[in-house]
């Protein structure tokens, strides 16, 4: 009897084991997380709470300011991201320095979707093999028409002494010094050292002394609150903030006849991805035309990678396809980067 009673008794035990763990991996498969490293402002929360609901999954969602950050963090060694969303000259050097998990085109049957405008772009990474076009836009200039009645569409705006403590750009040196080497009439991915040089001497004679500082992360807040009446930036940062009222007092335009700097921003998965299955899911669910619709609206954004989504859309966006047609993709500047870095490091701290 009393055999009979262990006996039962490690039954019930082995079975007690056994719904524990069953359960707990039911419950770990079912609570699967996705981590993804993403620009600021460039995540709509309504795709995110769509992709959780439907895939019974987790996206945790961390931003960043500039492909610099993002990429001195990786570089740093911080692991863990299932989806990265560099623009195409670091997918080229994450490429290049063997960063990027392949990705498999079988599984992401929307690529069907991509805009030949942009499939003509990808010369970094042709056939898609490491990274799929998130979004095709180029940064711009957004002015407060009661602060700044009379100014012209260009970048000579940066120039005006009356706007001098009132203005900001983009602390990101490809941005800046590739407007600065557009209008002197340069390419903007050029490494000539004269063209350099020209190009420092006016953002350090004619554009910095009327600016409050670089700003990649809190100018559009600060343009909102009315610290600032004409920034350089991305546009979806800029009407993230501005209430329907102020908006309507916003110019954004990204200046004509000037091949300013476009970017393509690709989701990429990570060298050691955690979840590289649950990624190719999730680039699939981005570009099914509905939910890429909901992207394009919550931002504000022409439909530049997309055959379909347009169609779906309900807002006007913030600047259209025709206005980015004079420019000009940045590209990866290989060992010519360094060039670049050490103007960069002068407009920032020489005074």
């Amino acid at each position: 009897m009393i055999r009979k009673k262990r006996a039962v008794r490690m039954i019930c035990g082995i079975l007690a084991f056994y719904l524990i763990v069953c359960g707990t991996g039911c419950r770990t498969e079912s609570q699967r997380t996705l981590h993804l490293y993403n620009w600021t402002y460039y995540t709509p929360d309504s795709v995110i709470r769509a992709f959780e609901q439907k895939y019974g999954v987790k996206v945790v969602y961390d931003d960043f300011a500039s492909n610099e950050d993002m990429f001195a963090k990786l570089m740093a060694g911080s692991k863990g991201y299932d989806l990265v969303v560099p623009s195409a000259d670091y997918v080229s050097i994450m490429m290049k320095l063997n960063m990027l998990e392949s990705i498999d085109r079988t599984k992401i049957p929307n690529l069907r979707y991509l805009s030949k405008e942009v499939l003509d772009r990808t010369v970094y990474d042709e056939g898609l093999g490491f990274s799929v076009p998130y979004y095709m836009g180029a940064a711009g200039i957004a002015v407060n028409k009661q602060a700044v009645p009379q100014y012209g569409r260009d970048w000579h705006i940066f120039e005006r002494s009356d706007l001098t403590g009132r203005m900001t750009m983009m602390d990101d040196m490809r941005e800046v010094l590739g407007s600065a080497l557009a209008v002197l009439g340069y390419d903007l991915n050029t490494a000539d050292t004269e063209a350099l040089e020209r190009a420092y001497r006016l953002i350090q004679e004619r554009w910095k002394p009327h600016l409050v500082k670089f700003d990649s992360d809190g100018f559009a807040k600060s343009f909102a609150s009315g610290d600032f009446a004409v920034v350089h930036g991305y546009a979806e940062a800029v009407f993230a903030e501005l209430s329907e009222e102020q908006a309507q007092h916003v110019d954004f335009f990204i200046p004509k006849g000037i091949p300013s700097a476009l970017y393509i921003d690709s989701l990429c998965i990570p060298k050691g991805a955690p979840h590289p299955e649950l990624a190719h899911t999730f680039i699939n669910f981005l570009l099914e035309p509905e939910i890429y619709a909901l992207f394009l609206d919550t931002f504000g954004f022409p439909a530049s990678i997309h055959t379909e989504a347009g169609a779906y859309t309900k807002r006007k966006p913030h600047y259209t396809l025709d206005d980015m047609k004079d420019c000009v993709l940045k590209k990866d500047l290989g060992a010519d980067l360094e060039i670049y870095t050490d103007y960069w490091q002068r407009i920032r701290f020489t005074p």
